[in-house]
């Protein structure tokens, strides 16, 4: 089990929906929680950081590591 904890530059609802619907089609996603405020994604599963970060990125939104994590 991972955690990725993204920064992703979402500025609406639709922003939300469309990060949420690339990851609901991510393979080994178990959960995931989007904190618009903070354009905070952490997502939870069976998942490698690189493929969450492209994922999350074909949205078109400015996606980065958050700061605090280490990249293995």
């Amino acid at each position: 089990m991972q955690t990725v904890v993204l920064k992703v530059g979402m500025s609406c609802q639709g922003c939300v929906g469309a990060v949420k619907r690339v990851l609901g089609k991510m393979e080994g996603v178990e959960s995931f929680d989007i904190d618009l405020e903070e354009q905070k994604v952490t997502v939870k599963g069976n998942v490698k950081p690189e493929a969450v970060l492209e994922t999350v990125s074909k949205t078109g939104k400015k996606t980065t590591f958050w700061e605090t994590e280490a990249v293995a």
